[in-house]
């Protein structure tokens, strides 16, 4: 169900029967101009580690980050981590499961030259399993890399991911609520309750996924139509509820 009306703040988060899962840009970090202009913080990275002690390992990532990226901006902090929306994940024991890489993310690499010729100021990513396009600093340039990427996707197998001025394919395959139940299903989440909190498109599956499981959805940022159920108003409101879940205060 999409919920369009007012959503109020989550519950502070119990000492108990709770799992916590989290979006990582947009959420925990601010969303910059170029993903690598993102960095590490002493205080996030602190409060990171006092949640997964406090939760027992209860503390997830899920993003469209490569982990290796997760692990850059949060310093190796948090074990449990999904990265290029569920293609790949690190499992509460360290295990690493990855998607193959989908030969038809070479025709992008083929053909993106073009696009990036005639607007020289988008910025783009590839993880590897996905390429992204960011066009945040080149508004202009909306409707051209969407139609860019739909092409591409019209003649491939590949995946359009929908996300805020970002276009990005991606190979097929689990997507951010196929994580949360995969993490779910394991020690220590399995049993708990999910809390999942993420702020654009791209986490719709994952509110979709939490609350399927009797879990709690949080969209951070404005007010729209969403499958969460509750509402933080920005980066730093989540970073005031985080901090307010761990003993004594972290200042953020």
């Amino acid at each position: 169900m999409n919920h369009q009306t007012v959503l109020a703040p989550p519950d502070p988060l119990p000492d108990q029967g709770a799992s916590l899962l989290l979006d990582l840009d947009g959420t925990i970090a601010p969303i910059m101009p170029r993903p690598h202009d993102v960095a590490p913080t002493p205080a996030r990275t602190l409060l990171m580690k006092r949640l997964a002690e406090r939760l027992g390992g209860r503390l997830a990532i899920v993003s469209g980050r490569t982990i290796a990226e997760v692990d850059r901006v949060l310093e190796g902090s948090v074990i449990a981590v999904a990265g290029v929306h569920g293609l790949e994940r690190r499992t509460p024991a360290g295990r690493l499961e990855r998607a193959m890489p989908d030969p038809a993310l070479d025709l992008v690499r083929a053909e993106l030259p073009r696009l990036l010729a005639r607007f020289p100021d988008l910025n783009t990513e590839d993880k590897g399993l996905s390429v992204t396009i960011h066009f945040r600093a080149a508004p202009e340039a909306a409707a051209a890399v969407t139609a860019f990427a739909r092409d591409i996707a019209a003649r491939t197998d590949l995946v359009l991911q929908p996300g805020d001025t970002v276009a990005e394919l991606r190979g097929p395959g689990a997507g951010k609520g196929a994580a949360i139940r995969a993490f779910m299903s394991e020690a220590p989440f399995a049993g708990t309750r999910p809390v999942y909190l993420g702020d654009d498109q791209t986490d719709e599956d994952g509110f979709a996924a939490v609350c399927a499981l009797g879990g709690v959805g949080v969209l951070v940022g404005p007010a729209k139509s969403t499958a969460a159920t509750r509402r933080l108003a920005n980066v730093d409101a989540v970073m005031d509820w985080l901090s307010a879940a761990v003993s004594g205060n972290v200042s953020v």
